[in-house]
């Protein structure tokens, strides 16, 4: 029981009580090719810039699962393995419907995966694009998801 409560501190109480006041969760997914590994991008739903899968919590997940369960959502990832402890974080401002700025901590795991699906609930509204982990970090805005991304071995 301690464990779940102390997932529940670090991923989702303890940056509620630190700015950002939002918290998401989002999915680092990763390939391993000949020449290297690959970083799946995803286009955003409003702008179409270049993403990684994120959502808000989601009730009854936990941050890697929640990841995951947005990999699908948003880009029909089916994961070989999902790491339980966060790759690192990342913050921005995520736009609202009202137009105001909300910073949003958002905590990063690494999928491997294993497959993607010819059909998964948004396959309508983005695009997907294999990437080296150089070019995905030229491509996405947020200048710490770029120092992620340059990480990637």
């Amino acid at each position: 029981m301690s464990h779940w409560f102390r997932n529940i501190w670090e991923e989702v109480a303890k940056p509620l009580f630190l700015r950002p006041r939002r918290v998401q969760f989002a999915a680092l997914c990763t390939r391993q090719t000949d020449a290297g590994p690959e970083v799946l991008l995803i286009t955003s739903r409003d702008t179409g810039r270049w993403i990684i899968p994120k959502g808000w919590p989601i009730d009854g997940l936990d941050g890697a699962e929640t990841a995951a369960q947005e990999a699908w959502e948003e880009a029909g990832v089916e994961a070989d393995m999902v790491e339980k402890n966060p790759f690192g974080h990342f913050t921005y401002d995520k736009i609202l419907k009202d137009g105001s700025a909300q910073p949003v901590l958002t905590s990063v795991y690494r999928v491997a995966v294993r497959a993607l699906a010819d059909e998964f609930p948004e396959i309508g509204q983005r695009k997907r694009n294999w990437v080296t982990p150089k070019t995905a970090a030229t491509l996405v805005r947020e200048p710490e998801l770029q120092a992620l991304l340059l990480k990637i071995e």
